[in-house]
Protein backbone atom coordinates (compact mmCIF):
# COMPACT_ATOMS: atom_id res chain seq x y z
CA UNK A 1 0.00 0.00 0.00
CA UNK A 2 0.86 3.68 -0.92
CA UNK A 3 0.47 6.36 1.51
CA UNK A 4 0.87 10.09 0.95
CA UNK A 5 1.93 11.87 4.13
CA UNK A 6 1.02 15.56 4.15
CA UNK A 7 1.13 18.20 6.65
CA UNK A 8 1.23 22.02 7.51
CA UNK A 9 -0.41 23.61 4.45
CA UNK A 10 -1.26 26.40 6.21
CA UNK A 11 -4.02 27.44 3.26
CA UNK A 12 -1.09 27.34 0.48
CA UNK A 13 -3.50 26.26 -1.99
CA UNK A 14 -1.05 25.92 -5.03
CA UNK A 15 1.43 23.81 -3.25
CA UNK A 16 -1.36 21.57 -1.97
CA UNK A 17 -2.68 21.26 -5.31
CA UNK A 18 0.51 20.30 -6.67
CA UNK A 19 1.21 17.85 -4.29
CA UNK A 20 -2.09 15.73 -4.66
CA UNK A 21 -1.72 15.88 -8.54
CA UNK A 22 1.74 14.28 -7.69
CA UNK A 23 -0.01 11.62 -5.35
CA UNK A 24 -3.03 10.30 -7.08
CA UNK A 25 -1.23 6.79 -7.41
CA UNK A 26 -1.40 6.00 -3.69
CA UNK A 27 -3.78 4.29 -1.92
CA UNK A 28 -4.58 6.46 0.66
CA UNK A 29 -3.53 9.66 2.16
CA UNK A 30 -2.05 11.15 5.99
CA UNK A 31 -2.99 14.57 6.73
CA UNK A 32 -0.58 15.60 9.90
CA UNK A 33 -2.48 19.04 11.37
CA UNK A 34 -2.58 22.21 10.03
CA UNK A 35 -5.28 22.18 6.68
CA UNK A 36 -6.21 25.58 8.69
CA UNK A 37 -9.35 27.03 6.50
CA UNK A 38 -12.16 24.69 5.92
CA UNK A 39 -12.07 25.55 2.51
CA UNK A 40 -8.81 23.76 2.36
CA UNK A 41 -10.10 20.57 3.48
CA UNK A 42 -12.85 20.56 0.72
CA UNK A 43 -10.37 21.09 -1.86
CA UNK A 44 -8.40 18.22 -0.22
CA UNK A 45 -11.53 16.22 -0.18
CA UNK A 46 -12.10 17.23 -4.18
CA UNK A 47 -8.42 16.04 -5.56
CA UNK A 48 -7.94 13.34 -3.74
CA UNK A 49 -10.53 10.22 -4.07
CA UNK A 50 -9.04 7.50 -1.54
CA UNK A 51 -9.31 7.35 1.86
CA UNK A 52 -8.09 10.62 3.47
CA UNK A 53 -7.06 10.14 7.45
CA UNK A 54 -6.17 13.76 9.28
CA UNK A 55 -5.50 14.66 12.26
CA UNK A 56 -5.90 18.53 13.68
CA UNK A 57 -2.67 20.90 14.48
CA UNK A 58 -2.63 24.31 16.40
CA UNK A 59 -3.57 26.21 13.72
CA UNK A 60 -7.10 24.40 12.77
CA UNK A 61 -9.06 27.37 14.52
CA UNK A 62 -11.97 26.38 12.72
CA UNK A 63 -13.02 22.76 14.30
CA UNK A 64 -16.44 22.67 13.89
CA UNK A 65 -16.55 23.82 10.43
CA UNK A 66 -13.74 21.69 9.73
CA UNK A 67 -15.48 18.77 11.03
CA UNK A 68 -18.82 19.17 9.35
CA UNK A 69 -16.68 19.54 6.20
CA UNK A 70 -15.69 16.06 6.65
CA UNK A 71 -19.30 14.82 7.46
CA UNK A 72 -19.75 15.64 3.42
CA UNK A 73 -16.60 13.76 1.94
CA UNK A 74 -17.42 10.13 3.33
CA UNK A 75 -13.54 9.48 2.41
CA UNK A 76 -12.45 11.76 5.12
CA UNK A 77 -11.44 10.68 8.34
CA UNK A 78 -11.09 13.32 11.04
CA UNK A 79 -9.69 11.72 14.25
CA UNK A 80 -9.69 14.70 16.29
CA UNK A 81 -5.53 15.37 18.21
CA UNK A 82 -4.43 11.39 18.18
CA UNK A 83 -4.98 8.79 15.26
CA UNK A 84 -4.21 5.15 16.01
CA UNK A 85 -5.27 3.23 13.16
CA UNK A 86 -3.34 -0.31 10.41
CA UNK A 87 -3.03 0.91 7.09
CA UNK A 88 -1.14 -1.64 4.65
CA UNK A 89 -0.71 -3.73 7.97
CA UNK A 90 1.24 -1.23 9.88
CA UNK A 91 0.56 0.42 13.03
CA UNK A 92 0.12 4.37 12.41
CA UNK A 93 0.56 6.81 15.35
CA UNK A 94 -0.15 10.33 13.75
CA UNK A 95 -0.45 13.39 16.33
CA UNK A 96 0.59 16.81 14.89
CA UNK A 97 3.50 17.54 17.61
CA UNK A 98 6.86 16.30 17.37
CA UNK A 99 7.14 16.26 21.54
CA UNK A 100 4.23 13.96 21.70
CA UNK A 101 4.41 12.02 18.73
CA UNK A 102 8.27 10.88 19.53
CA UNK A 103 7.33 10.14 23.26
CA UNK A 104 4.95 8.08 22.13
CA UNK A 105 7.53 6.46 19.28
CA UNK A 106 9.70 5.15 22.38
CA UNK A 107 7.16 3.17 24.07
CA UNK A 108 7.39 0.83 20.84
CA UNK A 109 3.82 0.03 20.27
CA UNK A 110 3.54 1.31 16.49
CA UNK A 111 5.34 0.92 13.22
CA UNK A 112 5.31 3.94 11.64
CA UNK A 113 4.84 7.33 13.91
CA UNK A 114 3.92 10.41 11.74
CA UNK A 115 4.02 14.09 12.92
CA UNK A 116 4.43 17.86 12.12
CA UNK A 117 4.46 21.19 13.22
CA UNK A 118 7.68 22.59 13.31
CA UNK A 119 7.95 22.50 9.30
CA UNK A 120 11.27 20.47 9.29
CA UNK A 121 11.20 17.61 7.03
CA UNK A 122 12.93 14.45 9.38
CA UNK A 123 13.14 10.69 8.73
CA UNK A 124 14.18 8.71 11.39
CA UNK A 125 14.94 4.65 10.67
CA UNK A 126 14.59 3.35 14.76
CA UNK A 127 15.17 -1.01 14.17
CA UNK A 128 11.55 -1.44 15.73
CA UNK A 129 9.80 1.90 13.94
CA UNK A 130 9.69 4.98 11.42
CA UNK A 131 9.48 7.84 11.98
CA UNK A 132 8.04 10.70 9.87
CA UNK A 133 7.63 14.18 9.38
CA UNK A 134 6.63 14.81 5.70
CA UNK A 135 8.07 18.99 6.32
CA UNK A 136 5.44 21.30 5.15
CA UNK A 137 3.40 21.91 2.35
CA UNK A 138 3.41 25.83 2.86
CA UNK A 139 7.41 25.91 2.18
CA UNK A 140 7.53 28.34 4.92
CA UNK A 141 9.25 28.06 8.51
CA UNK A 142 7.97 30.28 11.32
CA UNK A 143 10.41 29.49 14.21
CA UNK A 144 13.24 30.99 11.49
CA UNK A 145 10.76 33.35 9.70
CA UNK A 146 12.47 32.45 6.52
CA UNK A 147 11.58 30.23 3.27
CA UNK A 148 12.08 26.56 3.74
CA UNK A 149 11.64 23.51 1.03
CA UNK A 150 8.12 22.56 0.72
CA UNK A 151 8.07 18.75 1.40
CA UNK A 152 5.91 15.89 1.36
CA UNK A 153 6.37 11.73 1.36
CA UNK A 154 5.24 8.46 -0.27
CA UNK A 155 5.15 5.78 2.39
CA UNK A 156 5.20 2.12 0.65
CA UNK A 157 4.00 -0.18 3.41
CA UNK A 158 5.74 -3.38 1.42
CA UNK A 159 8.86 -2.36 0.71
CA UNK A 160 8.85 -0.08 3.78
CA UNK A 161 10.39 2.43 1.38
CA UNK A 162 9.97 6.03 1.58
CA UNK A 163 10.18 8.46 -1.50
CA UNK A 164 10.29 11.79 -0.40
CA UNK A 165 9.23 15.37 -3.00
CA UNK A 166 9.85 19.16 -2.93
CA UNK A 167 7.03 21.57 -4.85
CA UNK A 168 9.12 24.56 -6.45
CA UNK A 169 8.01 27.35 -8.77
CA UNK A 170 8.16 26.23 -12.21
CA UNK A 171 7.82 28.81 -15.33
CA UNK A 172 3.97 28.25 -16.25
CA UNK A 173 3.04 26.63 -13.11
CA UNK A 174 4.38 24.42 -9.74
CA UNK A 175 6.68 21.42 -9.98
CA UNK A 176 7.70 18.75 -8.08
CA UNK A 177 11.18 16.96 -8.02
CA UNK A 178 12.73 14.27 -5.95
CA UNK A 179 14.12 15.47 -2.50
CA UNK A 180 17.10 13.57 -0.60
CA UNK A 181 16.30 10.23 -1.45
Amino acid sequence: MKIAILSDSHDNVWNLNAALDHVQHTDALIFCGDICAPFMLVMLAKNYSNPIHMVFGNNDGDRFNLLGKTLQHPHVNLYGEVMNIELGGKRFYVNHYPEIALEVARAGEFDVICYGHDHEYNITQHEDYLIINPGTIMGFAPRKLAACDATFVVYDTVSNRIESFKIENGEERKVVKPYGN
